[in-house]
Formats: structure tokens, sequence, C-alpha cells
């Protein structure tokens, strides 16, 4: 189980993943910051290029920022920023 700090831009072009400097996370999703559209797009896509179902993403601190920290289960840290920094 790890936890994640990501910041997350909505309404973007594309979805994409970033990671910059080791640490930071930067997620773009295409889904508007409307009735938790954006959070749902975050959690299919790091579900997604993890290669876990979403329910084994929840997001546990700010809900409505942009700035979110996230509950991964079933990975261990060193793991999962190994696969997000991996293509997909």
């Amino acid at each position: 189980m790890a936890t994640i700090e990501v910041k997350v831009h909505p309404k973007a072009k594309r979805n994409a993943i970033e990671l910059s400097d080791g640490s930071t996370i930067k997620v773009s999703v295409t889904a508007a910051p409307e009735r938790g559209r954006a959070n749902q797009a975050l959690v299919a896509l790091l579900a997604k290029r993890l290669g876990i179902p979403k329910g084994a993403v929840r997001l546990v601190q700010g809900e409505r920022s942009r700035t979110k920290v996230l509950l991964v289960e079933g990975i261990e840290s060193a793991d999962l920023l190994a696969r997000l920094s991996a293509e997909g």
C-alpha cells in the first residue's frame, strides 16, 4: 500500500502522467472538474497506468483541490513510481 500526492490539471487537451524530479507527479485529464468527473478520470488513468483495478486507487485528500493525495492498494511506493515513469 502506498500514498501519492499528485497535482491535477483538469480540462487538458489530453490525458497524461508526468514525473518531474522523481517525486512530483503531474496528471492532466481531459475531464472537467464538475461533479467529480476529473477525480474519476484521475483514478481511472492512474489505475490503468499501474495495471491495477480502479477500486485499488482511492482519493483520500483534496477532493476539490488541484493537489490530491491518493491511496494505492496492492503496490509498494518504489514499484508505484517505477510503473508511473514507464511510458504507457
